[in-house]
């Protein structure tokens, strides 16, 4: 699964990296976001690209209350059409999650050991998702979203037998375009990223907790398996 990730670019490198024209809230660096939180996604809306915030943990529109947000912040892609609450989603409702890292706990002889992925030359990159919105008895609308993972690569592999599935800068459009949709070639994009463009590094055990979100938490350390 995918449940904490970091987004500390700056907001400058954004228009050119994700196209968008508009940044319509202040987004400050985030280093440890964890399920429940607002998170920054992008949508098509009409050929341009639209960002907005989403809550992340997926609260279908048909959901009796709100509380399947808790359990739905992952949707597997072996099984996207064969699950109500994404099929439907998969054809009309796709978005990218942008990041810059994500973390997995990997399990050592002293425990568990969290670990920083990320690319190898620190840019940002794109987290396959899904949105939908539901509206409470009163009307109020809640956003939300959940990240597709896949098998891992050999970088997550040692790690954990999960990995977030994130698209290729190329297919970011295709991915995008709810205009279209052609099932087998949006599957074939949901595979594992080549893990030669990736690296992890261990970080402190304070990412742990989501209360904690500031610079220290991405610092990689000393590897404890070396001593």
């Amino acid at each position: 699964m995918c449940g904490r990730f970091t987004l500390v670019t700056n907001l400058e490198l954004w228009n050119a990296r994700f196209q968008i024209e508009v940044i319509p809230f202040d987004m400050q660096p985030r280093y440890n976001i964890a399920p429940g939180q607002l998170i920054p996604a992008i949508i098509s809306d009409q050929g341009k690209r639209r960002l907005g915030q989403l809550k992340w943990g997926l609260v279908p529109s048909w959901a009796q209350d709100e509380k399947s947000g808790y359990k739905m912040i992952n949707a597997r892609a072996e099984t996207l059409t064969q699950k109500p609450a994404f099929r439907r989603l998969f054809e009309r409702k796709r978005c990218i999650i942008p990041a810059d890292g994500f973390y997995e706990w990997e399990q050592r002889e002293s425990g568990k050991q969290p670990m920083r992925i990320m690319m190898k030359n620190g840019e940002p990159f794109s987290f396959a998702g899904l949105f939908d919105t539901w509206m409470n008895p009163a009307g109020e609308k809640l956003h939300t979203c959940t990240i597709i993972t896949t098998r891992p690569n050999e970088i997550v592999g040692p790690i954990h037998d999960r990995m977030p599935v994130i698209l290729r800068q190329e297919d970011e459009g295709i991915w995008l375009d709810r205009e279209k949709f052609d099932a087998d070639l949006l599957q074939s994009l949901l595979v594992p990223y080549d893990h030669e463009q990736m690296k992890a590094y261990p970080v402190p055990a304070m990412v742990g907790s989501p209360k904690n979100d500031m610079p220290e938490c991405i610092q990689e350390i000393a590897n404890p398996s070396l001593f």
